[in-house]
């Protein structure tokens, strides 16, 4: 693909006044890049994917097609000792993951994805091919955390790669309702936001079978449980990577953790490389070319995301279980994210992105929908309003999960300032004032718009 065939792409869509959707790695949630309820043009960034490391310089430029995984290889075939703080999955695109801040496991060692672009470049509605100089810094500002679908087609980024050690550790353990689990998860709540930046420590819950097998992936949210709630219980994998040596670590956490029974067993030691293959379900002696592949996730799901700011009761984290139990595994889990670290240093004004200083974790919830979808909504609806009291006033949310159901544009004519505020501020809190001057500068008459894409002020 070359850089005229997008201008002509841009051009033409105007021209007819037809929408366009822009698709990177194809993980948005809500099917926003590829799908729309109106006659729209989809530009396919999959073949505009080159990567382009000095190592020398620890910088990488990255067109806006390629995947998570794809950077990290071509990373990792200069040196191991570079990386780039992105997510750990490695299907995820490059430039959706950046357009919406991306965090990984590096976030509290280095920030987010976003916090480390340096440069971009990107076409404009008007077709023109800008940079960070030509653009100016509040659009360079703006795409960065605030969806850049909104303001222009990515071509490529610039990266900041930041410096891991030639080895790092990581470790995984299941403990359930009946091992004191609970319990483990409130003293984490306190005690995860507050390691050295080095560490990324983060918990997974999810149902779990006690008498039976339990399914890697079962598509089916039943409309009656196949066994009786006591029959099931929940499983919570705590899971974390610390940039040092494997003494270090289990040091670490049986001194700050130590009700979680870590033994040294439980911790490896590999390079990076193997640690981004293991969080993608590799095996750490599989090659890296792995990561190229570019198989996607088939099943449909719907997810909800909070940014917790104090720590939930025992009594509320034992009412959550119940709500969890409410699904048979594999249908449904959860994920408790720790921040902390450099995030609690960054303005939250520093990109668009603003969950920094005062947040504890993210939640992240998920349910298949492939069943009885109307009760798996209901379902996540319920987990997810439970959780309301705990986030702050805004009732926060990560843009890169995007949901419908905090708010849309409209489908035709303007969206107001106050109806997109609905969902804009949940997503970006202050920020969104910027981003919709931004918006009004370079795309006033809203030609790269979405359901949730920001709209510009009335003229």
């Amino acid at each position: 693909m070359l850089d005229s065939q997008i201008q002509t792409v841009i051009y033409c869509s105007k021209r007819h006044g037809i929408q366009m959707r822009i698709r990177g790695g194809g993980h948005d949630y809500e099917g926003l890049s590829y799908v729309s309820k109106v006659p729209f043009v989809l530009l396919d960034m999959n073949n505009y994917r080159s990567i382009n490391v000095d190592e020398v310089a620890a910088t990488a430029w990255v067109q806006s097609g390629a995947t998570l995984g794809e950077l990290y290889y071509n990373i990792a075939q200069k040196s191991r000792t570079l990386a780039f703080p992105g997510g750990v999955w490695y299907t995820v695109g490059v430039t959706g993951l950046i357009s919406g801040g991306g965090y990984g496991p590096l976030r509290r060692k280095y920030g987010l994805a976003a916090d480390n672009v340096v440069d971009a470049r990107l076409v404009d509605v008007n077709g023109r091919i800008l940079d960070r100089q030509s653009m100016g810094e509040d659009l360079f500002w703006a795409i960065r955390g605030g969806g850049a679908s909104s303001f222009g087609v990515i071509l490529s980024w610039k990266l900041r790669l930041v410096y891991v050690p030639r080895n790092v550790t990581i470790f995984q353990v299941d403990r359930f309702l009946e091992q004191n689990a609970s319990e483990i998860l409130y003293k984490w709540q306190f005690v995860a936001p507050r390691l050295p930046k080095e560490v990324d420590l983060r918990v997974a819950a999810s149902p779990y079978w006690k008498n039976m097998p339990n399914p890697i992936l079962r598509t089916v949210l039943s409309s009656g449980s196949r066994s009786n709630d006591g029959d099931k219980t929940v499983s919570l994998r705590f899971y974390g990577s610390f940039l040092g040596p494997r003494d270090q670590f289990f040091a670490l956490m049986s001194k700050s953790l130590p009700e979680l029974g870590l033994k040294e067993e439980n911790f490896m030691e590999m390079n990076y490389i193997q640690a981004l293959l293991m969080s993608s379900l590799f095996s750490p002696l599989d090659s890296p070319t792995q990561l190229l592949g570019r198989s996607l996730y088939s099943i449909p799901f719907k997810a909800k995301s909070t940014f917790v700011e104090r720590p939930i009761s025992r009594d509320d984290l034992d009412g959550i279980w119940k709500i969890l139990l409410q699904t048979d595994p594999p249908t449904a889990n959860m994920r408790f994210t720790s921040y902390g670290g450099l995030m609690d240093e960054i303005p939250e004004s520093a990109i668009p992105f603003p969950h920094r200083a005062g947040t504890l974790y993210m939640t992240y919830m998920r349910v298949t929908t492939d069943g009885d979808a109307a009760k798996s909504l209901r379902w996540i609806r319920n987990i997810y309003n439970y959780l309301m009291p705990y986030s702050n006033p805004f009732q926060t949310a990560y843009v890169n999960y995007n949901d419908l159901d905090l708010g849309v544009n409209n489908q035709n004519g303007p969206t107001s300032y106050e109806q997109a505020s609905a969902w804009g501020r949940k997503y970006f809190k202050q920020n969104f004032d910027r981003l919709v001057a931004v918006k009004s500068v370079v795309d006033p008459d809203n030609f790269f718009r979405h359901e949730q894409s920001i709209p510009p002020l009335p003229i």
